[in-house]
């Protein structure tokens, strides 16, 4: 019978292993990991710089300052895609609702 340690130790090893880690490319992604042989990934980049939200190629934040998104999603998401401005826009929206509403 296999004690918990062994048991413990194989279920690491198989998330591990479901999830293949890539190297970060020179689109701006901190980490990418995708899901076994799908589209999904863990991805993490940089947000938006806020002024430059309405701009055709809006800029990311310098990744030293910990403004870190987490997304899960399709691994061919784009952090300064529109669906990226449109996530950021809401969430600025919903931060400023939550301190500034009544």
């Amino acid at each position: 019978m296999m004690n918990k340690r062994t048991i413990t130790l194989g279920l690491f090893l198989a998330g591990s292993l479901a999830f293949t880690s890539m190297p970060a490319g020179a689109d701006d992604i901190l980490f990418k990991a995708r899901a076994g042989d799908t589209n999904f990934c863990h991805l993490r980049f940089p947000a938006i710089q806020e002024h430059t939200l309405s701009w055709t190629q809006p800029v990311l934040k310098d990744p030293r300052l910990g403004d870190i998104v987490d997304f899960y999603g399709p691994c061919n998401y784009n952090p300064t895609g529109e669906n990226a401005v449109e996530r950021q826009k809401r969430a600025l929206q919903r931060r400023f609702a939550n301190e500034y509403g009544s």
